[in-house]
């Protein structure tokens, strides 16, 4: 009877350690399916990237034509923005990770390429052309400020559904460790984030309303 009940807790503790054994593995599994479909993502969003490149440099070779410009930077936008919302579900899904962190940095990179060449196509095509640029924390701790930064995020998701192509919407970590990235938020001598930066001159460092925002918009 005795040597009975010792067979059952061993193999017991033997089934609970293949469980737990399998679960890792599953695990690993399952993030390494999440970081294949965002690097496959990623992958498109570097080759749209080129063909705007290669698109801005041929308009500079001729008369910049502002539809085209605003056109495509605004179709890479919104790609990229779409995508950095699914690559957000996977984060809030579980652990971030190292490689959903290098993920997110990519896009961060991707997102510091598209500030700068809106920056050049307002310069070129100043009427009718907006864009936001919004500086959170991603490694933020305090829950307050987290909390702080989803309401930023929720008004601007509300101003991008209310004004479609009128306006370039990009959210960008501030803490990516990005020399580009760095270089440009420099000059505007910003100490406390979050802050949206439209059109890359008015700052705005107290949360507002859609209405209030739209004020700033051209």
């Amino acid at each position: 009877m005795l040597g009975n009940q010792k067979n059952a807790i061993w193999e017991a503790l033997l089934l609970t350690i293949v469980v737990f054994i399998f679960g890792i593995f599953l695990g690993m599994a399952f993030e390494d399916s999440k970081f294949n479909e965002i690097n496959e993502y990623y992958s498109q969003s570097e080759l749209s990237l080129m063909d705007v490149i290669a698109l801005n440099n041929l308009l500079d070779l001729k008369s910049s034509d502002c539809n085209l410009l605003i056109k495509s930077n605004t179709e890479f936008a919104d790609k990229i923005y779409a995508e950095a919302t699914l690559l957000e579900k996977y984060e809030s899904s579980g652990k971030i990770t190292s490689t959903l962190k290098i993920a997110h940095k990519k896009y961060d990179l991707l997102r510091t390429f598209l500030w700068i060449n809106s920056i050049k196509i307002k310069d070129k095509c100043p009427k009718n052309y907006s864009f936001v640029v919004y500086l959170y924390e991603y490694e933020q701790k305090d829950l307050t400020q987290k909390a702080k930064q989803g309401v930023w995020s929720n008004v601007l998701f509300d101003l991008k559904q209310e004004e479609g192509n009128k306006i370039i919407l990009i959210p960008i970590a501030v803490d990516s460790n990005l020399t580009s990235l760095n270089s440009i938020v420099s000059k505007f001598n910003i100490s406390e984030f979050p802050v949206i930066i439209i059109n890359n001159k008015d700052v705005i460092t107290e949360l507002s309303t859609t209405n209030q925002l739209k004020k700033y918009l051209s």
